[in-house]
């Protein structure tokens, strides 16, 4: 059975697209990254997880209002 798993690369590449859409609308996740530690685990499959990270209230608001905004269409 192939593994399907996303390698580290697969989710640099999450993470770099993220970044980029975020920044389409003004909006930046100081610590969005690669979760490194998901890797390390003995996950089966690896869990290729992306740390989302912190942000103040004002980035949050401007999240969500996105997140509205695209599901209205």
């Amino acid at each position: 059975m192939p593994d399907h798993s996303p390698t580290a690369y697969d989710v640099t590449l999450c993470v770099e697209d993220l970044r980029a859409a975020l920044a389409l609308h003004g909006i930046t996740l100081p610590s969005l990254r690669v979760d490194l530690p998901g890797f390390a685990g003995t996950y089966t499959p690896p869990a290729g997880l992306v740390t989302l990270g912190n942000c103040n209230t004002a980035t949050a608001r401007a999240l969500a209002a996105v997140l509205r905004k695209a599901a209205e269409c």
